[in-house]
């Protein structure tokens, strides 16, 4: 997240203080030249400590639990839709487990089993008594993400919901670049939504290249601001989302759903990974045959829907 200070090679000057005994011309000098630290020069700035090493004072990180508990980020809900994920979802809760515990001081993981046809749901009622924070809502039949998502936000308990991809593409983890990115942020109360943008796709070649020619073709009808809206790691607001006009695909334009209603969506890198195991839910041309439709769609309500009012600080 923070980039590694720069690494200067200046060479020591020797102690002009520290002198040798006295020793015979036969005899070597062993005694070690003992090197002495650079005094900085009048004109020379001092170097900063790198944010990675320094500590924060006590006043600063208290500043800054102030602000997340403004803001209602000391509560976060986790949501997951998944579909046919067993080998990887056990994995997938415990990073989120771990994430969760250095990033808030409570949450909750919200798994929607979106109608899996595997061990899916198996696993994860298994894994309930072993994870106190899970919580877990099956569907009888296979509605879509959207679907899954919607369902699993109205069920959230917390003002901020952070949502990622069931099959562990995503790095839990980088949900901490998104809180770090909004409490940057000069007015963070503007902000509704925080998006991933991933940095290195891996996946296979034909599916970079169409979510590439899918994204350059959105962004510029929809001039929502966004340049990886497939990208599931995203952190918003509950009411937020729970305002937006709500149809099947709706996931796929989220941030630019999120601008109509007048607040402030960021974009910031995240990481990417391998499929842990399985496969993809989506092929390039069911994209295309649902993606087009949906476009023009989202184009009409981005011209004839009402624009919201600015986010409040937390809500009422």
């Amino acid at each position: 997240m923070h980039g590694q200070p720069a690494s200067s090679t200046t060479s020591t000057p020797r102690s002009a203080t520290y002198r040798s005994p006295q020793r015979s011309p036969a005899m070597p000098d062993a005694t070690p030249k003992l090197p002495t630290a650079r005094q900085p020069r009048p004109d020379q700035r001092p170097i900063k400590p790198s944010s990675i090493t320094a500590r924060p004072s006590e006043h600063a990180s208290r500043e800054q639990q102030d602000r997340i508990t403004a803001l209602g980020l000391d509560c976060i809900s986790f949501v997951v839709p998944v579909f046919n994920e067993a080998d990887c979802i056990a994995t997938l809760i415990e990073e989120i487990e771990n994430c969760g515990r250095v990033l808030t001081a409570d949450f909750e993981i919200i798994v929607v089993d979106d109608g899996s046809t595997d061990q899916t749901l198996e696993v994860l009622r298994e894994l309930i008594p072993q994870r106190q924070r899970l919580r877990v809502i099956p569907c009888h039949s296979n509605g879509g993400q959207s679907r899954a998502t919607c369902i699993g936000v109205r069920a959230a308990r917390h003002g901020w919901i952070v949502t990622l991809d069931g099959d562990g593409q995503n790095v839990p983890g980088d949900a901490q670049r998104l809180v770090e990115s909004l409490l940057d942020h000069d007015q963070p109360s503007r902000v509704g939504m925080v998006t991933g943008r991933r940095a290195k796709r891996r996946d296979r070649w034909i599916k970079r290249i169409g979510s590439r020619i899918a994204n350059r073709v959105r962004k510029a009808l929809l001039d929502d601001g966004v340049s990886d809206t497939g990208c599931g790691l995203k952190l918003f607001r509950r009411a937020l989302f729970l305002d937006l006009p709500q149809f099947d695909h709706m996931h796929r334009f989220l941030p630019a759903l999120a601008r109509m209603q007048g607040t402030e969506v960021v974009e910031v890198e995240v990481g990417h990974r391998p499929r842990m195991a399985g496969v993809s839910k989506y092929g390039t041309l069911d994209r295309l045959r649902v993606g087009i439709p949906d476009l023009f769609g989202v184009l009409w309500l981005k011209h004839r829907a009402l624009q919201g009012p600015s986010m409040p600080d937390h809500e009422q």
